[in-house]
């Protein structure tokens, strides 16, 4: 009898829905970074942009209430737009076992619809998960208000939340940095948590992860850290593990995690101790009583001696939670909390503090064996255009008056 491989919509079906010019250019993104296993869905008012974009489903939402344009940055048109094509959106949501919805807060489109197509998707009994970025200091106190405001909207509508703050950007790289590139960062990590997923429900494992797990571990979860690390060489379980746990991009550290999810991807020569040492620098700082799920899997498209590791942790504690920042600092990621930041803040004249970036960014020599971030992969560089005024910085949009 012959052998049968069941196809990747067997195990779950996996649809990622950019809204709005922000999640258009993450979708953008994805495409172009040739993720497989699931649907990319482009969600807009904007008919230009949406035009331009690869993503295999497109769908022009409120054309009678906008024809054809953006917002004009208010969410309350870009709620009416997901209203009046209601039906299309439940149309493309259809099936599906697990809904990523991605979009930049602080505007029109996405900050208005996003919460109508993230509820519609959870009243169809998917998985729904929010990875959103929050607006640069410098666009001002009204798109802040707005993103913020967008943000409670959203996540009542969906069971896990990313956040990732733009200012973050400004902390890891140089001032060499195209914009385009700088963005994509963020993209990354839509892409990185999509992919993590992806590949653990799809690939066979030793000690197998499936869509089951999954949700056992997101659903109705509030805020969610995902990640994905790789090393190689001495140590490379250990360092692979901190690069998962340590993204400078994300607005939350793996501290107090109720729900852990954590899969170690290597080839036939990595070990029960390995394994271990991976596990408890994941585990060493979560919730005492967190539910932890981990498995193993035998990746032969891995390149020799290298380890990756895909971490999901979910289930923080909303009230009493600290805020993180992570910056890179040449030899290691070092972690401070606004609490310790305090005393510096109250001497600074803004809000954002002002670091001395050769302190947290310097061009380092990197070993072919030493540990590598998969947020800053080296194909970051994009041509995408992004007409949406939510993921266009202040400055460049008065230009365009």
């Amino acid at each position: 009898m012959p052998k049968i491989t069941p196809e990747v919509e067997s195990f779950a079906r996996i649809k990622v829905i950019g809204v709005g010019g922000s999640g258009t250019n993450a979708i953008n993104h994805m495409v172009k970074s040739d993720t497989r296993g699931v649907e990319f869905i482009v969600m807009n008012t904007d008919a230009q942009h949406l035009h331009h974009s690869p993503a295999e489903k497109k769908i022009h939402i409120g054309k009678n209430l906008t024809r054809g344009l953006g917002t004009g940055m208010d969410p309350e048109i870009g709620r009416r737009a997901a209203e009046e094509s209601l039906e299309d959106i439940q149309n493309a949501i259809k099936g599906a076992d697990m809904v990523f919805v991605s979009c930049g807060l602080g505007g029109g489109t996405g900050t208005g619809a996003a919460p109508i197509i993230a509820k519609t998707a959870k009243d169809q009994g998917a998985l729904t998960i929010a990875v959103v970025t929050r607006p640069f200091f410098f666009e001002g106190k009204n798109r802040m208000i707005i993103a913020e405001k967008g943000m409670d909207d959203l996540r009542k509508e969906v069971d896990a939340f990313v956040v990732i703050p733009n200012d973050r950007i400004l902390s890891i790289v140089d001032k060499e940095t195209k914009h385009t590139s700088a963005f994509a960062m963020c993209d990354e990590i839509l892409r990185q948590a999509v992919e993590g997923i992806s590949n653990t429900i799809t690939m066979p494992g030793v000690i197998n992860v499936d869509f089951a797990d999954i949700r056992a571990i997101m659903q109705n979860s509030g805020s969610a850290l995902m990640g994905i690390g790789v090393a190689a060489g001495e140590n490379r379980a250990i360092e692979a593990a901190k690069a998962a746990i340590s993204s400078p991009l994300l607005d939350l550290s793996i501290n107090g995690a109720k729900g852990v999810l954590f899969t170690i991807s290597g080839g036939e020569d990595l070990t029960m101790f390995e394994i271990q040492d991976a596990a408890k620098i994941i585990t060493e700082s979560v919730d005492n009583d967190a539910k932890v799920i981990f498995g193993t899997i035998l990746d032969n498209k891995l390149k020799k001696n290298e380890v990756k590791i895909t971490v999901i942790a979910c289930g923080f504690p909303e009230g009493g939670r600290k805020t993180v920042s992570t910056f890179i600092n040449a030899d290691r990621l070092t972690t401070e909390t606004k609490n310790d930041q305090k005393n510096k803040e109250d001497e600074e004249k803004d809000i954002a503090p002002k670091r001395d970036r050769e302190s947290f960014f310097r061009p380092r020599a990197i070993a072919p064996e030493s540990p590598r971030i998969i947020e800053e992969s080296d194909d970051l560089n994009t041509t995408d255009t992004d007409d949406d005024w939510s993921s266009i910085p202040a400055f460049l949009r008065r230009t365009k008056k």
